[in-house]
């Protein structure tokens, strides 16, 4: 099986990072969580209620949702985190990269072999990161950056809407297989997060958003 892939690339000052990724992939996660199973007898099941919490960004115009789960929403921004580390230059600076969200299901094996990781869906996020000029050019793009996670944003959930492959709800023995129960409000599908540095950005990337602020400012 072939697993579904969408790229975003988008970019952004060292501060805005982690606010970005944490947006797009907590989008990504509330539409990829259903609530808890409840079991009452095998192959009957209760689905609870997912939570939801509207978190304010401090370096970006947006606001957006994700689900009301303390345990996901610190283990993703420990991700995040690591994330803006492996960016770090030797020089103290962030250069760019990726980071990809990856979904997938356990093939169980017989003994003595491992089971089997399938991906069947991923979100990869390329960043550039720049350094604006001053703060004029920081408020602007601060602006112009809300309106494009706006449209990502909206792009998310069209892409959810398709009646695109997710595995099935498995017998309660096989939960494991498909979601991740470690979460004791949620039950994300099994998800894995992996990044890496690409190097210093572009100088070109930096002329163009500055170019593009500079117009913006002069209307």
């Amino acid at each position: 099986m072939n697993a579904r892939t969408q790229v975003f690339e988008l970019t952004v000052e060292s501060k805005q990072l982690e606010e970005v990724v944490l947006s797009l992939f907590h989008t990504i996660l509330f539409h990829r969580t259903t609530g808890k199973f409840h079991y009452k007898q095998e192959g009957a099941f209760l689905i609870g209620t997912v939570g939801i919490v509207e978190t304010d960004c401090d370096f970006v115009d947006l606001t957006y949702v994700r689900c009301n789960s303390t345990v996901l929403d610190t283990n993703l921004r420990r991700e995040v985190a690591a994330f803006k580390e492996v960016l770090r230059s030797p020089d103290g600076g962030l250069q760019s990269g990726q980071i990809s969200l990856e979904f997938y299901q356990k093939k169980k094996n017989r003994w003595p072999f491992p089971d089997e990781s399938i991906p069947w869906e991923v979100w990869t996020l390329k960043v550039n990161i720049i350094s604006l000029a001053n703060e004029q050019e920081r408020q602007a793009y601060r602006e112009k950056l809300g309106e494009i996670l706006s449209s990502k944003i909206i792009c998310i959930v069209e892409a959810m809407s398709r009646h695109d492959f997710i595995p099935k709800a498995p017998n309660q023995p096989l939960l494991d297989t498909v979601f991740d129960t470690s979460c004791p409000e949620v039950q994300p599908f099994l998800f894995k997060i992996s990044c890496q540095n690409s190097g210093p950005t572009n100088a070109s990337v930096g002329t163009a958003v500055g170019k593009l602020l500079r117009d913006t400012l002069a209307l």
